[in-house]
């Protein structure tokens, strides 16, 4: 069972910016695909972006042009880097990792951001 610790996340005023960062506990292997996950209040799990191994980033149109995600192969690890956050980003954020193609998805525990203004 692979486990993914996440940390960043918080408060922050509508414009301002965070980062989530997130690390795996698998070494020595390279992930299939890593990324980021988030739930509003009363919503389902949505992508925000994910980076698999040989394609381009992947983000939801939401997101585009203000998040960026970026991942270390060698390290496992997965940072999403949130700028110009609106009150709708507010949500728990969640790493999210498949080791290969057709494994199961890993989970990290959940972020909370909270965007006011």
């Amino acid at each position: 069972q692979v486990q993914l610790v996440e940390s960043g996340g918080g408060a922050v005023q509508a414009g301002g910016s965070l980062r989530l960062s997130c690390a795996a506990s698998l070494k020595f292997y390279t992930f299939h695909r890593m990324g980021w996950y988030r739930q509003g209040p009363g919503q389902e799990r949505d992508l925000v972006a994910t980076a698999t191994t040989g394609e381009e980033p992947n983000y939801a149109d939401s997101v585009k042009g203000r998040f960026t995600i970026s991942r270390d192969s060698a390290k496992n690890t997965v940072d999403l880097q949130m700028s110009s956050l609106k009150p709708e980003d507010t949500a728990v954020y969640f790493c999210n990792a498949k080791a290969t193609r057709w494994s199961d998805d890993s989970w990290g525990q959940g972020t909370q951001v909270t965007v006011s203004g």
